[in-house]
C-alpha cells in the first residue's frame, strides 16, 4: 500500500516566460527543471509513488524522463487542467483514499526542493493533518488601492510567503477539493486556500534554505546558482 503520495505539478502555461515556453522542461544545468523535483521525491525515503501532471503535448517527453533518470515510482502521467486546482484534481483521480494516508503537493517550478523539506512538511502533517512550507516575511508590505497610494502596513510579524511542497492528510485535502477547487468562479493559487476554505487549519513549516519559483529566465540563472551547477 502507498501510504504517502507525490504530485508534482509541471502543467503550468509560464506566461512570464515567454511565448511558447515550457519552464518545467527547459534545461537546468544536465537536466530539464522538472527533473530536480522528481528526484528529490525519488530519493526521499518516505514518498512511496509520484503522480506527474503535465500538458498534454508534454506527455510524450515526460515518459522520457521517467526512464532517462530511473525514476522508479513514477506511478502515472496526467495531463493537467486549465487552472492549477484543475491539475490538482486531474491527479486526484488517481488516488484512492484507502491507499494514501498523505498527499504532497509540489509545484516543478520548484527544483530547489530537498528532501529535508519534503520530510518536514509530511512530519508536520503527520501531527497537524498539514504541513505548507514557508518563509516568515522580510521586506515591509504595503496595502494600496489602483491609485498606488498606500492604505495601510500590516504587522509583517505576521506574514508568511508560501511555497511547495505542501503536504495533507488524504481525507482532509480530498473533501476540501472536492467539495470547494470544482467552483469554477474561484481560483485557488494553492493547496492551503483550498482547505481553508473548507474551514480546515493549516500548519506551515519553516524552510531552511531558499526554494525559489522559476517564473523568469533570470530564475533559471538564480537556481543554478542555488543548486551550484555554475
Amino acid at each position: 500500500m502507498a501510504t504517502v503520495t507525490a504530485i508534482v505539478l509541471a502543467s503550468g502555461r509560464a506566461t512570464r516566460m515567454g511565448a511558447g515556453m515550457d519552464k518545467c522542461f527547459l534545461s537546468l544545468g544536465p537536466k530539464p527543471v522538472v527533473a530536480w523535483s522528481l528526484l528529490a521525491f525519488e530519493t526521499c525515503k518516505e514518498v512511496d509513488q509520484i503522480i506527474l501532471v503535465v500538458r498534454k503535448d508534454q506527455v510524450v517527453a515526460a515518459r522520457g524522463l521517467q526512464s532517462m533518470f530511473g525514476i522508479r515510482k513514477l506511478k502515472t502521467i496526467v495531463v493537467g487542467g486549465a487552472r492549477r486546482q484543475d491539475s490538482v484534481l486531474a491527479a486526484l483521480k488517481e488516488i484512492h483514499p484507502g491507499e494514501t494516508q498523505y498527499i504532497i503537493i509540489h509545484d516543478a517550478a520548484r527544483p530547489c526542493v530537498t528532501q529535508e523539506l519534503i520530510s518536514d512538511t509530511l512530519k508536520s502533517a503527520r501531527k497537524f493533518g498539514s504541513g505548507v512550507a514557508a518563509m516568515p516575511m522580510v521586506d515591509t508590505v504595503k496595502m494600496a488601492g489602483k491609485d498606488l497610494f498606500v492604505s495601510s502596513t500590516p504587522d509583517r510579524s505576521t506574514l508568511w510567503t508560501v511555497q511547495t511542497p505542501q503536504t495533507f492528510a488524504t481525507d482532509k485535502l480530498m473533501t476540501a477539493y472536492q467539495t470547494y477547487a470544482t467552483d469554477r468562479t474561484v481560483d485557488y493559487t494553492d493547496d492551503a486556500s483550498v482547505l481553508e476554505a473548507a474551514g480546515e487549519k493549516v500548519h506551515l513549516v519553516k524552510g531552511s534554505t531558499p526554494n525559489p519559483k522559476i517564473t523568469t529566465a533570470l530564475d533559471l540563472t538564480i537556481a543554478a546558482a542555488l543548486l551550484r551547477l555554475n
